[in-house]
């Protein structure tokens, strides 16, 4: 495993207490979201395809029982080891496992879909090709992806400061016209993109994008 990586699993090991405290809960306050993963949920069952979904870089598993009370079957996939016990501790009747996400641990085209939730902002620019095509690996054609990001310029931060818990790691605000270029390239078309201004103690607008595989 590559320093940043190492470095970027590390904090999330220190920050999996602190984001089950702060964001349980957290999808009751976010009509947006809601909106746009029910609408991934829609569209996914829609297709008939199966319920399987991966949630890749799913954190402490809170969209798990979301996408589950929408009818589908949800796989949460982690970089973080503290991250997944957590998520199964919070929510044990669904599957979780420690994942890179260039590296996913599903068969070629056995998913209907994939949500990637804020999970995409710590892709590094050299590892982005590599794990948008593992995405498109994954899910089946005519399946669906669906994502929410914080919309930016694409340069480096140093996030993890304001949490006062002693850890950093890079992020990445993507610009929509590159997520949307990310996907495109690796096998899948646009069926919704949106946004939204900065509310609350955001400091940058949200995106979202929902793709189906080609």
């Amino acid at each position: 495993m590559d320093a940043k990586t190492d470095e970027l699993r590390a904090a999330h090991d220190v920050l999996a207490e602190f984001y089950a405290d702060r964001l349980a809960g957290a999808l009751q306050s976010m009509p947006v979201d809601r909106a746009v993963l029910s609408l991934f949920c829609e569209l996914t069952l829609a297709a008939y395809l199966g319920s399987s979904v991966g949630a890749v870089g799913c954190g402490t598993g809170l969209l798990a029982p979301y996408l589950a009370a929408k009818g589908l079957s949800p796989h949460g996939v982690d970089l973080s080891p503290e991250m997944v016990r957590v998520a199964r501790r919070e929510y044990p009747d669904f599957a979780f496992d420690v994942a890179d996400l260039r590296d996913l641990p599903f068969e070629d085209a056995s998913l209907a879909g994939v949500a990637c939730w804020y999970s995409l902002i710590f892709l590094a620019p050299q590892d982005r090709a590599v794990a948008f095509s593992e995405l498109a690996r994954v899910v089946k054609p005519g399946g669906y992806l669906v994502t929410a990001f914080k919309a930016g310029d694409g340069k480096v931060r140093r996030a993890g400061r304001s949490t006062g818990l002693g850890v950093e790691f890079d992020a990445y605000w993507l610009s929509p016209e590159e997520m949307e270029q990310r996907v495109t390239e690796s096998g899948f078309a646009t069926v919704f993109w949106g946004g939204r201004p900065a509310g609350g103690q955001e400091s940058t607008p949200q995106g979202y994008l929902l793709a189906r595989r080609t």
